[in-house]
């Protein structure tokens, strides 16, 4: 079994992360496009330098679809 990265409150970074950019597509709202970005810059803290790559993705690619929102 591979090494797990968990953050100081027992989530699975990894996979949550995973999770999230597979329902990118469902998160319509400016709400809930928000809510998940503070949930990735809180975990940004959290996490090993190597995965912060991934992370910063996915916060750009959240922060595009608010963008669009506002277009």
């Amino acid at each position: 079994m591979g090494q797990q990265t968990l953050n100081p409150h027992g989530i699975d970074s990894i996979a949550w992360m995973q999770q999230l950019a597979g329902r990118m597509d469902q998160l319509k709202s400016r709400a809930e496009i928000e809510s998940a970005l503070d949930d990735v810059e809180y975990l940004m803290e959290a996490l090993d330098p190597e995965l912060q790559e991934s992370a910063y993705q996915l916060i750009e690619a959240l922060r595009r679809r608010l963008e669009a929102l506002e277009q």
